[in-house]
Protein backbone atom coordinates (compact mmCIF):
# COMPACT_ATOMS: atom_id res chain seq x y z
CA UNK A 1 0.00 0.00 0.00
CA UNK A 2 1.95 3.06 -1.25
CA UNK A 3 2.08 6.27 0.75
CA UNK A 4 1.43 9.39 -1.32
CA UNK A 5 3.25 12.60 -0.48
CA UNK A 6 0.94 15.54 0.31
CA UNK A 7 0.52 18.15 -2.42
CA UNK A 8 1.32 20.98 0.01
CA UNK A 9 3.95 20.97 2.79
CA UNK A 10 2.58 19.89 6.17
CA UNK A 11 4.54 21.50 9.05
CA UNK A 12 3.63 18.65 11.43
CA UNK A 13 4.78 16.03 8.96
CA UNK A 14 7.98 17.89 8.14
CA UNK A 15 8.94 18.26 11.80
CA UNK A 16 8.13 14.61 12.53
CA UNK A 17 10.39 13.67 9.62
CA UNK A 18 13.18 15.81 11.08
CA UNK A 19 12.79 14.11 14.48
CA UNK A 20 13.15 10.67 12.89
CA UNK A 21 16.13 11.83 10.86
CA UNK A 22 17.89 13.26 13.93
CA UNK A 23 17.35 10.08 15.94
CA UNK A 24 18.57 7.85 13.11
CA UNK A 25 21.65 10.02 12.57
CA UNK A 26 22.44 9.51 16.27
CA UNK A 27 22.40 5.74 15.73
CA UNK A 28 18.92 4.93 17.03
CA UNK A 29 16.08 3.16 15.30
CA UNK A 30 13.21 5.62 14.80
CA UNK A 31 9.89 5.19 13.01
CA UNK A 32 6.53 6.84 12.70
CA UNK A 33 3.99 4.81 14.66
CA UNK A 34 0.30 4.22 15.22
CA UNK A 35 -2.57 6.20 13.76
CA UNK A 36 -0.48 8.35 11.44
CA UNK A 37 0.79 5.22 9.66
CA UNK A 38 -2.78 3.92 9.31
CA UNK A 39 -3.95 7.24 7.87
CA UNK A 40 -1.03 7.53 5.48
CA UNK A 41 -1.64 4.03 4.12
CA UNK A 42 -5.33 4.91 3.68
CA UNK A 43 -4.33 8.11 1.84
CA UNK A 44 -5.97 10.16 4.57
CA UNK A 45 -4.59 13.33 6.14
CA UNK A 46 -2.79 12.37 9.35
CA UNK A 47 -3.65 14.69 12.24
CA UNK A 48 -0.68 13.83 14.45
CA UNK A 49 2.64 12.11 13.93
CA UNK A 50 4.02 9.96 16.73
CA UNK A 51 7.56 8.57 16.74
CA UNK A 52 8.64 5.24 18.25
CA UNK A 53 12.33 4.72 18.86
CA UNK A 54 15.00 2.54 20.42
CA UNK A 55 16.34 5.66 22.16
CA UNK A 56 15.66 5.80 25.90
CA UNK A 57 13.97 8.88 27.38
CA UNK A 58 17.29 10.37 28.58
CA UNK A 59 18.75 9.82 25.13
CA UNK A 60 15.90 11.80 23.59
CA UNK A 61 16.30 14.61 26.13
CA UNK A 62 20.07 14.80 25.59
CA UNK A 63 19.70 14.72 21.81
CA UNK A 64 17.08 17.48 21.50
CA UNK A 65 17.95 19.45 24.65
CA UNK A 66 16.00 20.13 27.81
CA UNK A 67 14.58 23.39 26.47
CA UNK A 68 12.99 21.56 23.54
CA UNK A 69 11.64 18.55 25.43
CA UNK A 70 8.98 17.86 28.04
CA UNK A 71 8.89 14.74 30.21
CA UNK A 72 5.14 14.16 30.08
CA UNK A 73 5.42 10.39 30.45
CA UNK A 74 9.06 9.53 31.02
CA UNK A 75 8.19 6.55 33.23
CA UNK A 76 6.36 5.07 30.23
CA UNK A 77 9.13 6.09 27.86
CA UNK A 78 7.28 9.11 26.42
CA UNK A 79 8.93 12.47 25.74
CA UNK A 80 7.47 15.46 23.90
CA UNK A 81 9.85 17.12 21.47
CA UNK A 82 8.80 20.71 20.89
CA UNK A 83 8.77 21.94 17.32
CA UNK A 84 8.07 25.24 15.57
CA UNK A 85 4.79 26.94 16.33
CA UNK A 86 3.20 25.76 13.09
CA UNK A 87 4.22 22.14 13.72
CA UNK A 88 3.65 21.77 17.44
CA UNK A 89 5.13 18.94 19.53
CA UNK A 90 5.88 15.39 18.45
CA UNK A 91 5.46 12.54 20.93
CA UNK A 92 8.55 10.33 20.99
CA UNK A 93 8.08 6.97 22.76
CA UNK A 94 10.68 4.32 23.46
CA UNK A 95 9.81 0.83 22.18
CA UNK A 96 8.31 -1.00 25.13
CA UNK A 97 6.29 -3.93 26.39
CA UNK A 98 3.75 -3.39 29.16
CA UNK A 99 3.29 -5.06 32.51
CA UNK A 100 -0.06 -5.67 34.20
CA UNK A 101 -2.90 -3.18 33.85
CA UNK A 102 -4.47 -3.01 37.30
CA UNK A 103 -6.52 0.17 36.83
CA UNK A 104 -8.01 -0.63 33.42
CA UNK A 105 -6.10 2.23 31.83
CA UNK A 106 -2.30 2.06 32.13
CA UNK A 107 0.36 -0.56 32.94
CA UNK A 108 1.95 -0.78 36.37
CA UNK A 109 5.39 -0.91 34.76
CA UNK A 110 6.99 -1.05 31.31
CA UNK A 111 10.05 -2.74 29.87
CA UNK A 112 11.99 -1.08 27.08
CA UNK A 113 12.26 -3.50 24.19
CA UNK A 114 12.14 -3.89 20.39
CA UNK A 115 9.84 -2.52 17.69
CA UNK A 116 8.23 -5.94 17.17
CA UNK A 117 7.41 -6.39 20.85
CA UNK A 118 6.15 -2.79 21.00
CA UNK A 119 3.75 -3.52 18.14
CA UNK A 120 2.21 -6.45 20.02
CA UNK A 121 1.29 -4.34 23.06
CA UNK A 122 -0.79 -1.88 20.98
CA UNK A 123 -4.58 -1.95 20.64
CA UNK A 124 -5.64 -2.76 17.06
CA UNK A 125 -3.74 -4.17 14.09
CA UNK A 126 -4.46 -1.12 11.95
CA UNK A 127 -2.81 1.03 14.68
CA UNK A 128 0.12 -1.33 15.27
CA UNK A 129 2.27 -0.58 12.23
CA UNK A 130 5.44 1.49 11.84
CA UNK A 131 6.74 3.53 8.90
CA UNK A 132 10.21 4.78 8.13
CA UNK A 133 9.73 8.10 6.29
CA UNK A 134 13.36 8.11 5.16
CA UNK A 135 13.34 4.71 3.43
CA UNK A 136 9.54 4.79 2.87
CA UNK A 137 9.24 1.26 4.25
CA UNK A 138 6.40 -0.13 6.41
CA UNK A 139 7.26 -2.37 9.36
CA UNK A 140 4.19 -4.52 10.04
CA UNK A 141 4.42 -7.23 12.71
CA UNK A 142 0.66 -7.62 13.30
CA UNK A 143 -0.84 -7.97 9.80
CA UNK A 144 -2.20 -4.45 9.94
CA UNK A 145 -1.92 -3.97 6.19
CA UNK A 146 -4.01 -7.09 5.64
CA UNK A 147 -6.74 -5.72 7.87
CA UNK A 148 -6.57 -2.29 6.21
CA UNK A 149 -7.18 -3.97 2.87
CA UNK A 150 -10.02 -6.03 4.37
CA UNK A 151 -11.43 -2.91 6.11
CA UNK A 152 -11.41 -4.66 9.47
CA UNK A 153 -10.86 -3.42 13.02
CA UNK A 154 -9.23 -6.29 14.89
CA UNK A 155 -7.60 -6.34 18.31
CA UNK A 156 -3.97 -7.41 18.46
CA UNK A 157 -3.66 -10.80 20.12
CA UNK A 158 -6.44 -11.66 22.58
CA UNK A 159 -9.32 -9.15 22.22
CA UNK A 160 -10.39 -9.68 25.84
CA UNK A 161 -6.85 -8.99 27.06
CA UNK A 162 -6.60 -5.81 25.00
CA UNK A 163 -9.97 -4.53 26.28
CA UNK A 164 -9.14 -5.50 29.85
CA UNK A 165 -5.91 -3.53 29.72
CA UNK A 166 -7.72 -0.33 28.82
CA UNK A 167 -11.52 -0.44 28.93
CA UNK A 168 -11.77 2.68 26.76
CA UNK A 169 -10.56 0.54 23.86
CA UNK A 170 -14.12 -0.76 23.59
CA UNK A 171 -15.28 2.71 22.53
CA UNK A 172 -12.19 3.28 20.42
CA UNK A 173 -12.94 0.11 18.46
CA UNK A 174 -16.43 1.43 17.72
CA UNK A 175 -15.08 4.83 16.71
CA UNK A 176 -12.52 3.39 14.32
CA UNK A 177 -15.06 1.01 12.78
CA UNK A 178 -17.59 3.81 12.31
CA UNK A 179 -15.38 6.67 11.18
CA UNK A 180 -13.27 4.52 8.86
CA UNK A 181 -16.37 2.65 7.63
CA UNK A 182 -14.74 -0.65 8.55
CA UNK A 183 -16.22 -3.82 9.99
CA UNK A 184 -15.51 -5.06 13.50
CA UNK A 185 -13.69 -8.37 13.69
CA UNK A 186 -16.23 -10.86 15.17
CA UNK A 187 -13.92 -11.94 18.01
CA UNK A 188 -13.21 -8.31 18.89
CA UNK A 189 -16.93 -7.46 18.80
CA UNK A 190 -17.76 -10.46 21.00
CA UNK A 191 -15.19 -9.40 23.60
CA UNK A 192 -16.62 -5.88 23.68
CA UNK A 193 -20.17 -7.17 24.05
CA UNK A 194 -19.15 -9.49 26.89
CA UNK A 195 -17.28 -6.72 28.72
CA UNK A 196 -19.56 -3.76 27.97
CA UNK A 197 -20.61 -3.30 31.60
CA UNK A 198 -16.96 -2.66 32.52
CA UNK A 199 -17.09 0.63 30.64
CA UNK A 200 -18.46 2.01 33.92
CA UNK A 201 -14.90 1.83 35.24
CA UNK A 202 -13.68 4.39 32.69
CA UNK A 203 -13.63 8.06 33.74
CA UNK A 204 -16.37 10.32 32.44
CA UNK A 205 -13.81 12.64 30.87
CA UNK A 206 -12.30 9.88 28.70
CA UNK A 207 -15.73 8.60 27.63
CA UNK A 208 -16.77 12.15 26.71
CA UNK A 209 -13.70 12.62 24.55
CA UNK A 210 -14.50 9.48 22.55
CA UNK A 211 -18.17 10.44 22.35
CA UNK A 212 -17.20 13.84 20.97
CA UNK A 213 -14.99 12.29 18.27
CA UNK A 214 -17.76 9.88 17.27
CA UNK A 215 -20.56 12.44 17.09
CA UNK A 216 -18.81 15.16 15.10
CA UNK A 217 -17.88 12.60 12.43
CA UNK A 218 -20.12 12.07 9.41
CA UNK A 219 -20.59 8.41 10.45
CA UNK A 220 -22.12 9.41 13.79
CA UNK A 221 -25.31 7.38 13.24
CA UNK A 222 -23.34 4.20 12.57
CA UNK A 223 -21.27 4.81 15.71
CA UNK A 224 -24.47 5.05 17.76
CA UNK A 225 -25.80 1.86 16.15
CA UNK A 226 -22.61 -0.04 17.03
CA UNK A 227 -22.69 1.30 20.59
CA UNK A 228 -26.27 0.07 20.90
CA UNK A 229 -25.60 -3.33 19.34
CA UNK A 230 -22.61 -3.98 21.61
CA UNK A 231 -24.34 -2.83 24.81
CA UNK A 232 -22.14 0.25 25.25
CA UNK A 233 -24.91 2.80 24.81
CA UNK A 234 -26.62 1.67 28.01
CA UNK A 235 -23.35 2.24 29.85
CA UNK A 236 -22.73 5.70 28.37
CA UNK A 237 -26.27 7.01 28.90
CA UNK A 238 -28.03 4.75 31.39
CA UNK A 239 -30.14 7.77 32.42
CA UNK A 240 -31.75 7.63 28.96
CA UNK A 241 -31.56 4.16 27.50
CA UNK A 242 -32.19 2.23 30.72
CA UNK A 243 -35.06 4.54 31.68
CA UNK A 244 -38.14 2.61 32.88
CA UNK A 245 -40.33 4.72 30.59
CA UNK A 246 -40.57 2.68 27.33
CA UNK A 247 -40.95 5.85 25.28
CA UNK A 248 -37.70 7.27 26.57
CA UNK A 249 -35.91 3.93 26.44
CA UNK A 250 -36.83 3.40 22.81
CA UNK A 251 -35.70 6.89 21.85
CA UNK A 252 -32.27 5.62 20.81
CA UNK A 253 -33.70 4.62 17.41
CA UNK A 254 -35.15 8.08 16.90
CA UNK A 255 -31.88 9.60 18.10
CA UNK A 256 -30.07 7.40 15.56
CA UNK A 257 -32.36 8.63 12.79
CA UNK A 258 -31.93 12.24 13.89
CA UNK A 259 -28.15 11.91 13.79
CA UNK A 260 -28.39 10.42 10.31
CA UNK A 261 -30.20 13.54 9.06
CA UNK A 262 -27.66 16.03 10.44
CA UNK A 263 -25.14 17.76 8.18
CA UNK A 264 -21.99 19.09 9.86
CA UNK A 265 -23.61 19.66 13.26
CA UNK A 266 -21.93 20.85 16.41
CA UNK A 267 -21.31 18.40 19.23
CA UNK A 268 -24.05 20.14 21.21
CA UNK A 269 -26.65 19.50 18.49
CA UNK A 270 -25.65 15.82 18.37
CA UNK A 271 -25.99 15.47 22.13
CA UNK A 272 -29.35 17.24 22.00
CA UNK A 273 -30.45 14.52 19.55
CA UNK A 274 -29.48 11.83 22.05
CA UNK A 275 -31.29 13.62 24.87
CA UNK A 276 -34.20 15.04 22.88
CA UNK A 277 -36.86 12.94 24.66
CA UNK A 278 -35.85 14.02 28.18
CA UNK A 279 -37.58 16.65 30.27
CA UNK A 280 -35.73 19.98 29.88
CA UNK A 281 -35.10 22.62 32.52
CA UNK A 282 -38.07 24.60 33.76
CA UNK A 283 -38.00 27.98 35.50
CA UNK A 284 -37.93 27.62 39.26
CA UNK A 285 -37.43 23.85 39.13
CA UNK A 286 -34.41 21.88 40.21
CA UNK A 287 -31.91 21.08 37.48
CA UNK A 288 -33.15 18.91 34.66
CA UNK A 289 -32.16 15.34 33.67
CA UNK A 290 -30.38 16.91 30.69
CA UNK A 291 -28.20 19.03 32.97
CA UNK A 292 -27.56 16.08 35.29
CA UNK A 293 -26.32 13.95 32.38
CA UNK A 294 -24.10 16.70 30.98
CA UNK A 295 -22.53 17.26 34.38
CA UNK A 296 -22.02 13.55 34.94
CA UNK A 297 -20.17 13.38 31.63
CA UNK A 298 -18.08 16.39 32.67
CA UNK A 299 -19.16 18.64 29.82
CA UNK A 300 -18.17 22.28 30.11
CA UNK A 301 -20.66 24.74 31.58
CA UNK A 302 -21.16 26.27 28.14
CA UNK A 303 -21.78 22.91 26.49
CA UNK A 304 -24.25 22.00 29.24
CA UNK A 305 -26.14 25.28 28.89
CA UNK A 306 -26.32 24.98 25.12
CA UNK A 307 -27.49 21.36 25.10
CA UNK A 308 -30.14 22.05 27.75
CA UNK A 309 -31.40 25.10 25.83
CA UNK A 310 -31.63 23.15 22.57
CA UNK A 311 -33.62 20.34 24.18
CA UNK A 312 -35.90 22.82 25.95
CA UNK A 313 -36.73 24.84 22.84
CA UNK A 314 -37.76 22.10 20.44
CA UNK A 315 -41.42 22.62 21.27
CA UNK A 316 -41.45 26.43 20.83
CA UNK A 317 -40.11 25.92 17.28
CA UNK A 318 -42.69 23.23 16.58
CA UNK A 319 -45.37 25.67 17.82
CA UNK A 320 -43.86 28.71 16.12
CA UNK A 321 -47.02 29.65 14.19
CA UNK A 322 -48.95 29.93 17.44
CA UNK A 323 -46.48 32.36 19.03
CA UNK A 324 -47.13 36.09 19.15
CA UNK A 325 -44.76 38.25 17.12
CA UNK A 326 -42.78 39.34 20.21
CA UNK A 327 -42.47 35.72 21.35
CA UNK A 328 -41.38 34.60 17.90
CA UNK A 329 -38.87 37.42 17.45
CA UNK A 330 -37.35 36.79 20.88
CA UNK A 331 -36.91 33.12 20.01
CA UNK A 332 -35.49 33.69 16.53
CA UNK A 333 -33.03 36.28 17.84
CA UNK A 334 -31.33 33.76 20.12
CA UNK A 335 -27.65 33.03 19.31
CA UNK A 336 -28.34 29.28 19.00
CA UNK A 337 -31.30 29.57 16.65
CA UNK A 338 -29.45 28.03 13.69
CA UNK A 339 -28.45 24.82 15.54
CA UNK A 340 -31.93 24.69 17.08
CA UNK A 341 -33.55 24.73 13.63
CA UNK A 342 -31.09 22.06 12.54
CA UNK A 343 -32.08 19.91 15.54
CA UNK A 344 -35.83 20.32 14.98
CA UNK A 345 -35.48 19.61 11.25
CA UNK A 346 -33.72 16.34 12.07
CA UNK A 347 -36.41 15.53 14.62
CA UNK A 348 -39.24 16.13 12.15
CA UNK A 349 -37.59 13.85 9.60
CA UNK A 350 -36.88 11.14 12.15
CA UNK A 351 -40.50 11.21 13.39
CA UNK A 352 -41.74 11.57 9.80
CA UNK A 353 -43.62 14.71 10.79
CA UNK A 354 -44.17 17.96 8.93
CA UNK A 355 -41.34 20.48 9.08
CA UNK A 356 -43.57 23.41 8.12
CA UNK A 357 -42.90 25.15 11.43
CA UNK A 358 -39.17 25.10 10.72
CA UNK A 359 -39.71 26.39 7.21
CA UNK A 360 -41.90 29.15 8.65
CA UNK A 361 -39.13 30.18 11.05
CA UNK A 362 -36.54 30.16 8.29
CA UNK A 363 -38.80 32.31 6.13
CA UNK A 364 -39.26 34.85 8.93
CA UNK A 365 -35.50 34.96 9.48
CA UNK A 366 -34.89 35.46 5.78
CA UNK A 367 -37.48 38.21 5.38
CA UNK A 368 -36.86 40.11 8.63
CA UNK A 369 -33.88 42.40 9.03
CA UNK A 370 -31.69 41.94 12.13
CA UNK A 371 -32.66 45.44 13.24
CA UNK A 372 -36.34 44.50 13.18
CA UNK A 373 -35.87 41.06 14.69
CA UNK A 374 -33.67 42.22 17.54
CA UNK A 375 -33.59 46.03 17.72
CA UNK A 376 -31.68 47.91 20.39
CA UNK A 377 -33.75 48.35 23.54
CA UNK A 378 -35.52 51.70 23.73
CA UNK A 379 -35.21 52.03 27.52
CA UNK A 380 -33.32 50.46 30.41
CA UNK A 381 -33.70 50.20 34.14
CA UNK A 382 -31.71 53.41 34.51
CA UNK A 383 -34.28 55.17 32.35
CA UNK A 384 -37.06 53.99 34.66
CA UNK A 385 -35.17 55.31 37.66
CA UNK A 386 -34.57 58.55 35.76
CA UNK A 387 -38.30 59.16 35.43
CA UNK A 388 -38.82 58.64 39.14
CA UNK A 389 -39.79 54.98 39.34
CA UNK A 390 -38.44 53.04 42.28
CA UNK A 391 -36.63 49.74 41.62
CA UNK A 392 -38.80 46.82 42.61
CA UNK A 393 -40.35 43.54 41.57
CA UNK A 394 -42.33 45.14 38.75
CA UNK A 395 -39.25 46.68 37.07
CA UNK A 396 -38.44 43.67 34.89
CA UNK A 397 -42.09 43.16 34.02
CA UNK A 398 -42.33 46.76 32.79
CA UNK A 399 -39.13 46.42 30.73
CA UNK A 400 -40.39 43.16 29.22
CA UNK A 401 -43.76 44.64 28.35
CA UNK A 402 -42.13 47.65 26.70
CA UNK A 403 -39.83 45.33 24.78
CA UNK A 404 -42.82 43.28 23.58
CA UNK A 405 -44.56 46.46 22.43
CA UNK A 406 -41.39 47.45 20.56
CA UNK A 407 -41.15 44.05 18.84
CA UNK A 408 -44.85 44.28 17.97
CA UNK A 409 -44.36 47.71 16.38
CA UNK A 410 -46.50 49.52 18.94
CA UNK A 411 -43.68 51.81 20.12
CA UNK A 412 -40.64 52.91 18.13
CA UNK A 413 -39.01 55.77 20.05
CA UNK A 414 -37.58 56.24 23.51
CA UNK A 415 -40.26 58.83 24.28
CA UNK A 416 -43.05 56.40 23.38
CA UNK A 417 -41.35 53.71 25.46
CA UNK A 418 -41.10 55.99 28.51
CA UNK A 419 -44.73 56.96 28.15
CA UNK A 420 -45.78 53.31 28.02
CA UNK A 421 -43.60 52.51 31.03
CA UNK A 422 -45.35 55.22 33.06
CA UNK A 423 -48.76 53.82 32.11
CA UNK A 424 -47.71 50.29 33.03
CA UNK A 425 -46.39 51.50 36.36
CA UNK A 426 -49.51 53.48 37.18
CA UNK A 427 -51.92 50.85 35.87
CA UNK A 428 -50.24 47.42 36.12
CA UNK A 429 -51.93 44.65 34.11
CA UNK A 430 -49.84 41.60 35.07
CA UNK A 431 -47.11 39.75 33.30
CA UNK A 432 -45.81 40.73 29.88
CA UNK A 433 -47.08 38.67 26.98
CA UNK A 434 -43.81 36.77 26.46
CA UNK A 435 -43.58 35.39 30.00
CA UNK A 436 -45.98 32.51 29.66
CA UNK A 437 -44.46 30.66 26.74
CA UNK A 438 -40.86 31.59 26.01
CA UNK A 439 -39.25 31.65 29.46
CA UNK A 440 -36.77 29.07 28.16
CA UNK A 441 -35.56 31.31 25.36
Amino acid sequence: MPVEMPSAPDPKRQFALQVVERLQQAGFQALWAGGCVRDLLLQRVAQDFDVATSARPNDVINLFGRRRTQTVGASFGVILVLGPRAAGPVEVATFRSDGEYLDGRRPEQVTFTSAEQDAHRRDFTINGMFYDPLTEQVADYVDGQTDLTAKLVRAIGSPADRMREDKLRMLRAVRFAATLEFDLDPATAAAISDMASELREVSAERISQELHKMLINSQRARALQLCHDLGLLDMILPDVFLDPDPGVRRSWQTAHDMLAHLLEPTFEVCMACLLHALEPSRPGASQSPVVNICRRLRFSNQQTTHIDWLVANQQPILSARQLTQPQLFRLLAQPLISPLLQLVTARCRAYQESDQSVLFCREVLQNTSPGTLNPAALISGDDLIGIGLRPGRQFQGILDAVRDAQLDGQVSTAEEAVCLARKLHDHPTGQSSHDASDSNT
